[in-house]
């Protein structure tokens, strides 16, 4: 999948372009990612005075909803900009949230430092929701070695799993998310699957693990439709509904709560950060900067000549790219001929593994067709 050869093209309007196997081109030049971002713009981003009356009735409603509760919601917060940002709004409309951070052993320190500054300052209770390493770091690795490019499907099932379940236990019925449609709304099917495929990951982990997996928090459908219909737990995402600007949420941030930058996108994990940057674009050809600066030229943040002089520079840092890949052995357990060897592997798809591909855009077309509104 990742060695298809195809001849090169680029989009004229964006910068995503053939690395992602299943782009497609209109007879303008332009890919069906940006297409698709303007024509869902209206619906998913703030509409002005319709989107001001939207986020005052749903504030009402999670106040009703919540009236005899501590909390009003529970807020997944990892000290990056969107989730900060979205707790500081939580404060200013007058919810009162309950922050759960998962810790899964690869905060960065700048990451740490941004929770407690805005918890503190906004004086919202936190949570940490801590994994068991031995555990955590036994699929990580398992991911690894399975040669696909979905090694953080770990820890995306573990925020849902731990969310749903901090919310459970403290009878919240919303979740407040930091993601958002105008920052986030490009990014290739073909370069993340189905997170919440329980049988993918416990075929990749039955085939490359070696520990059981006692306390590890899952996330499959069926956990979904519990929490959301038995439990009546709803995600809720409140940057659809503001004017959100990136560049202007973090000098607010830093401003009021004196957060700071960490220096990339998602490197408030230092795992996460050194997947994007390194392992995925050097052994996958995926370049994730594609997707982000393809997302801020829609936006209107970004220039699209600035992002393609930004292209022109490798992902990683040259310098520090030795040291990061030392840290991640060490801290994983194996030699870095080891880590060499797990790169040197043919890359792989879910498709090479046990999965529940079909049925589960089967049974969430039916459910896109049954909500539809």
């Amino acid at each position: 999948m990742y060695n298809k050869k195809t001849e090169y093209q680029q989009c004229n309007r964006c910068v995503m372009d053939t690395s992602d196997v299943a782009i497609v081109f209109d007879e303008k030049g332009n890919c069906n990612h940006c297409n698709r971002y303007f024509e869902k713009l209206e619906k998913q981003t703030y509409q002005g005075k319709i989107s001001d009356e939207q986020l005052l009735e749903l504030v009402k409603k999670i106040k009703k909803d919540s009236k005899n509760n501590d909390y009003d919601c529970v807020v997944g917060i990892s000290g990056g900009v969107d989730s900060c940002y979205t707790a500081y709004l939580l404060k200013k409309i007058g919810l009162k949230p309950l922050a759960v951070h998962l810790d899964n052993g690869w905060d960065s320190e700048a990451a740490v430092k941004n929770i407690k500054y805005v918890v503190g300052k906004l004086g919202i209770d936190y949570q940490s929701y801590v994994l068991d390493w031995e555990e955590f770091k036994d699929l990580q690795l398992a991911f690894l070695k399975a040669s696909v490019p979905e090694a953080e499907t770990p820890t995306d099932i573990a925020i849902l799993a731990a969310l749903h379940k901090v919310a459970n236990e403290n009878n919240i019925k919303y979740i407040i998310s930091g993601g958002n449609y105008v920052t986030e709304g490009i990014l290739p099917k073909s370069w993340h699957y189905n997170a919440k495929d329980f049988k993918y990951l416990s075929s990749i982990h039955k085939q490359f693990g070696k520990k059981k997996l006692r306390t590890f928090p899952t996330f499959g459908f069926s956990t979904e439709m519990y929490y959301k219909y038995i439990k009546g737990i709803k995600i809720v995402y409140l940057l659809n509904y503001v004017s959100f600007s990136k560049r202007d949420a973090m000098a607010l941030l830093e401003k009021e709560l004196d957060w700071k930058y960490y220096g990339g996108k998602h490197y408030e994990s230092k795992y996460t950060g050194f997947l994007q940057s390194y392992i995925l674009p050097v052994k996958f050809n995926i370049d994730y900067r594609r997707a982000t600066f393809s997302t801020q030229i829609c936006a209107g943040e970004m220039l699209r000549a600035e992002a393609l002089e930004e292209l022109k520079q490798v992902s990683y840092h040259s310098i520090k790219v030795q040291e990061e890949m030392e840290y991640l052995c060490k801290k994983l357990g194996i030699s870095i001929q080891a880590f060499t060897d797990i790169m040197n592997l043919p890359p792989k798809t879910h498709k090479d593994y046990p999965n529940d591909e079909a049925l589960l855009e089967f049974i969430y077309e039916v459910y896109r067709k049954l909500n539809r509104k």
